[in-house]
Parts: structure tokens; sequence; C-alpha cells
């Protein structure tokens, strides 16, 4: 299989090297994660970290099943640290270690060790054990393919608007370039990814009885991508289609999806009040691919699904990202980094006056000068409404505008 180098990720892993913190990379199972720490290990090795100096142990292997154990793992990585020598402990898929936290909390005591960890939930940094290593760590947030790495992958043969179809119709998932060609075999590939992820851990870890209604609450949120919803609406919905089921389920089922980084959560944000509001989040899901493959072409609202990529590719950056409100109208994207706040409205086209008149009307009402954006399928000139540009969203997630 071809090697992604992940070269964002791994500029964060470069500039957190030999700092006094615990480095954690979260995401969903298949993401790239162990990839990313193999591509870091040879990046140690070429730059004259011998190969005593790197201790990887993947907990999904069965090779190192006994080492699930805290104590024993513990015992395994102390007799490989090497005095005077700085040790590179490399610790994959850490949620099958027992009492993780208390391991990692007593390695990071020792001097002449610096330490990765992957996982897959985000219930390992939300867990009362985790709070041992509050403040000693660092969270790398880690996403299947942006459209920008998924081009540079299988080249630029083709338009953009085809390569972006592509990466939406078939998966942004890194091994999922070696099946594009056989859609069979892919389908199968992200049936596997769905069932260990939602099937196989959230029920065993959440200790689920109905597996069958976690699915059905599965399906709506991957059908209702970029509508606000309340998990009052979610089961008053489901409950007249006939699936009965009470809110705090769905409260649970929703947190659990989300833990396993397979659906996203935007919160709104009340611009003039600067205001975070409690109620009609939206929900985007990690990949387009997982979305086909559940529900077929049906539903397919193509301003959403770009709305969805756009909303991940702000992650990516590195943003909060949160649904505007100003006054009755709604901004589709507030985005801040702690130094700025950028605004962005997503649509599949705004050729007609009306549509452009109602995708400016939120952004035109804020007075503030912070950037304003609207992003769209339109492969037009650029233009430019009083300080709001409307800029071609393939060329923004290819980062060739700004």
């Amino acid at each position: 299989m071809q090697r992604l180098e992940r070269t964002e990720y791994l500029e964060k892993l470069k500039a957190f090297q030999d700092k006094r913190l615990i480095k954690i990379i979260t995401g969903i199972r298949r993401c790239g994660k162990s990839t990313l720490m193999e591509i870091y290990q040879d990046y140690l090795r070429g730059n004259g970290v011998s190969e005593e100096q790197i201790v990887a142990v993947n907990f999904e292997d069965y090779d190192f099943h006994s080492l699930r154990n805290p104590q024993q793992l513990h015992a395994y990585v102390k007799e490989r640290l090497i005095p005077g020598k700085k040790v590179y402990v490399f610790l994959d898929e850490i949620q099958h270690v027992e009492d993780w936290p208390q391991v990692v909390d007593s390695l990071f005591l020792r001097d002449g060790l610096d330490l990765y960890l992957t996982g897959s939930n985000a219930y390992l940094l939300s867990s009362e054990l985790a709070t041992m290593i509050a403040g000693r760590y660092v969270e790398i947030k880690m996403l299947p393919l942006s459209f920008r790495e998924y081009v540079q992958a299988v080249g630029e043969a083709q338009p953009l608007s085809q390569l972006y179809r592509s990466y939406v119709e078939t998966t942004s998932f890194p091994y999922g370039l070696e099946l594009q060609d056989q859609p069979r075999a892919l389908r199968d590939y992200l049936e596997g990814i769905y069932n260990t992820v939602v099937v196989k851990n959230l029920v065993a870890r959440k200790r689920i009885p109905d597996v069958m209604m976690l699915e059905s609450v599965t399906r709506f949120l991957f059908d209702a991508i970029g509508s606000p919803l309340s998990t009052k609406k979610i089961a008053d919905t489901m409950t007249s289609m006939g699936r009965k089921i009470d809110v705090k389920t769905v409260e649970k089922y929703v947190s659990a999806l989300m833990e396993s980084f397979i659906i996203y959560q935007a919160k709104r944000y009340n611009v003039k009040g600067k205001q975070y509001l409690k109620t009609l989040e939206k929900y985007y899901m990690v990949d387009m691919g997982l979305r086909y493959m559940l529900l077929g072409t049906r539903s397919t609202d193509v301003g959403h699904m770009l709305e969805n990529v756009v909303y991940l590719e702000l992650l990516r950056r590195g943003y909060e990202v949160y649904v505007g409100k100003v006054d009755d109208l709604e901004v589709d994207f507030v985005a801040m980094d702690g130094r700025e706040i950028r605004y962005y409205q997503v649509a599949a086209t705004v050729r007609e006056e009306e549509t452009l008149r109602r995708e400016l009307a939120s952004l035109q009402k804020i007075n503030d000068h912070y950037p304003k954006r609207i992003l769209t399928l339109d492969d037009d000139p650029e233009a430019d409404y009083d300080g709001i540009r409307r800029i071609h969203a393939l060329e923004w997630l290819m980062g060739k505008v700004d």
C-alpha cells in the first residue's frame, strides 16, 4: 500500500519532540494513527535516533497481548530505558490497557523518556482516570484524509470537480485509496469499520442492549447532517416513525457516537451576544463514504455534503467551530482559533440571485471586521461583496485561496 506522509500531523509531532508532554493522537479507527507513528519513527531514525531508542507497542497486535496488563507493560518499558539516552516510547491503541493513565503517569515521571500514545475514542481523555495526567499531555486530533491529501495521493489528472465527487462518494479513509476501483471490496471495508466502531466497540463499552436502536439513531444522524437537531427532536421523530425511544437513550447513543469520532457536534453561538447556546446543535460525520455505505444515494444533498467537508477541514486547520446565530438568521460556521474569528457560509451554488442574497444576508448583519467568506462549488471567478468574498470551495479546500 502507498504510504501517505500526512505532513501536517507529522509537523505537529516534530514540534513537540522531546517536550515534557505526553503526546496523545486521537481519532476514529483506520484514520491513519498507527501509520503516522511509523512515519514519525522513520523520521527519528533518519535524524540520529538508534533502533534501541525506539520502543513501539501496538496493543491490537496479539504478540503484545500480555502487555495489556498494566504491571507487565510498566516493567516492559522500564527494562528498555537507556541511561544517558532519550528513549521514544510509542503505545498504540492505549485504551486496551487496564488503568492505562496510572501506567502512563508513572512512566512520565522517568527522565529520558518521550511518550507517544494513540487512542480511538474520546472517552480516553474524559474519564476520571485521565484526570491524573491532566495538564501533562497535548492531544493531536486526527481525521481521515483531507481533500488536499486525497488529491495529492491520486494525482491531479482529472478536474478538481471530478476528484471531489470521487472523494465524497468513495471514502477519505487512507486504505480506501487501494480499493477505489473495487466497489464491492470498498463497501466491505467500510462496513468493517462501521461494524467495529458502532456495533462491536460501542455496544460492548457502553453495554447497549438494543443494537438495532443504536443503528437507527446512527442512520438518523447520518441522514440529517447539517440540520439543526436536539435530542428531543430526534426522539420525537423516531417515535413518530415507529421506533419508540426516550430522550435519555438518544443522549446516551449520541454521546457514544461522538466519543468514537464517527460523528461530530457543532454547537450554536450567538454572534451578536457572544454567547454559547445550548439547543439545536448540528451534527457532521467523519467520512462521506460511510454515509453512502449506510444510506445509499438517497437523500443526497450536495450542499449539506459540502458543508460536512468544510466543517471537517476547519477542524483540521485548528479551529473551534460553531453554528452562528445572528438575530433570526444563521451563519453556517463561526471558526475561532483564539486570535481571530472567521465566518463561513457554504452553498452548492449561488448563481441564482435570490440564493446569493440569502447567503449574504446573515454575514451582512455582522459588524466586526473579521474575514467573511461564502464557499460554493460554482467554478466562477472570485467575487467580493463589500468585503464578503465568494470563493470556489475546492480551491479553498486545496489551500490555494484563503
